[in-house]
């Protein structure tokens, strides 16, 4: 699956568009999935902070829904953290 995923960004730059950007969303969904386990919070207990079901939690856990930047920072903030824009190093 890998070389066929990567043969078709290689040659459809719209695929390449929409896989790049979905990999930056997963990266920050797990991102706040391991921020929650260090906090030793459940997704029970993150949905009670935030005013969410513990379903919804689980479906953006599962990437099966994606939160908008509002409602993620909203449970990075429950997590006791946030949400920053930093300027990419350059490669050079």
């Amino acid at each position: 699956i890998d070389k066929d995923i990567e043969f078709k960004r290689q040659n459809d730059p719209e695929f390449r568009k929409a896989w790049d950007e979905s990999r930056s969303e997963y990266k920050l969904i797990g991102e706040m999935i391991s921020l929650r386990k260090k906090e030793k919070i459940t997704q029970k207990e993150l949905a009670t902070l935030t005013g969410n079901k513990q379903q919804t939690i689980s479906r953006i856990e599962r990437k099966e829904s994606i939160p908008t930047i509002r409602a993620f920072s909203h449970l990075l903030d429950a997590l006791g953290y946030e949400l920053q824009i930093v300027k990419k190093r350059s490669v050079n």
